[in-house]
């Protein structure tokens, strides 16, 4: 019974769009649902470290009137149920089935993707500057790291504000004709807003991120984990990868030339410990 009520609970949050604070009190219900049906929102806010309203919205946003009704269609999920064993351990193995998900969703999806031609593109242009602010800048940051390695002018800009249009504007007048930018959730305006400019001083934008729907001339989608009070991008993260290899792929010549000499600065520099490959 308690993989039943852990299913139905499953079957409500699918498909919603949590913010950091609802994810915390979706995380106490799968844990401790046999305990909060009988909870207030009082309670419950108290038990999930929120407040009373975040615990009213989250129900709102589950398509309930208020908690009082989400509380009542939980309660038969568990009534004359066993106590979940091992939730925590159920939480973390939930979240990586998901990611396990939208792995094969881009897996699946891969021959759709304009990736060959892409990569040829933004082989051939430079520099090429990558653009990713607030959650989006890891991602962004490893993408431009690798493209570094065989790309000769790879610029990261990771900070909002003037500072981000400057930097896309240096770029074009440098010579750019593609910007590769990452936007995930949550979406940062400021970026949203500077890929609008960019596109007025004619630059491309190619954008990864999770909405197919994205306002760039090429999107490459993959879905985030949202299991966790925080996404987690293992599928956006693949999908950059297989970028920076059609880049790769582009250019081989210049690709080989540029990992050689990598690798010669490093060796002498001592860069790495030694038998480590990256």
């Amino acid at each position: 019974m308690a993989d039943g009520y852990h299913g139905g609970l499953s079957v409500l949050l699918d498909g919603r769009r949590l913010s950091p604070v609802q994810r915390r009190i979706a995380h106490y219900l799968t844990e401790h649902l046999d305990e909060a049906i009988f909870l207030s929102s009082v309670e419950l806010a108290e038990r999930a470290g929120v407040s009373q309203p975040s615990v009213t919205r989250f129900a709102m946003v589950l398509g309930f009137a208020g908690y009082p009704e989400l509380r009542q269609a939980l309660r038969p999920l568990v009534l004359g149920g066993a106590e979940v064993a091992q939730p925590q351990e159920s939480l973390l193995r939930g979240a990586i089935d998901c990611e396990i998900r939208n792995l094969a969703i881009v897996r699946e999806r891969l021959a759709a993707f304009p990736l060959k031609e892409l990569g040829e593109q933004l082989a051939a242009t430079e520099p090429l500057p990558v653009v990713g602010l607030r959650v989006s800048c890891g991602l962004a940051t490893t993408f431009a790291y690798y493209a570094r390695r065989i790309h000769p002018d790879v610029r990261l800009l990771t900070h909002g504000g003037s500072e981000l249009v400057d930097g896309l504007h240096a770029a074009r007048r440098a010579g750019a004709e593609w910007v590769v930018a990452v936007v995930l959730p949550r979406y940062p305006a400021e970026a949203v807003q500077a890929l609008e400019y960019a596109e007025k001083m004619g630059l491309r934008v190619a954008a990864i991120t999770d909405k197919s729907d994205f306002p760039a001339e090429v999107v490459l989608d993959a879905p985030v984990g949202d299991r966790l009070v925080f996404d987690s991008h293992a599928a956006p993260l693949a999908l950059a990868m297989a970028l920076v290899e059609a880049m790769a792929d582009a250019a081989p010549l210049r690709t080989q030339a540029r990992l050689e000499e990598y690798e010669r600065m490093t060796d002498e520099t001592g860069t790495f410990l030694p038998g480590d490959p990256a």
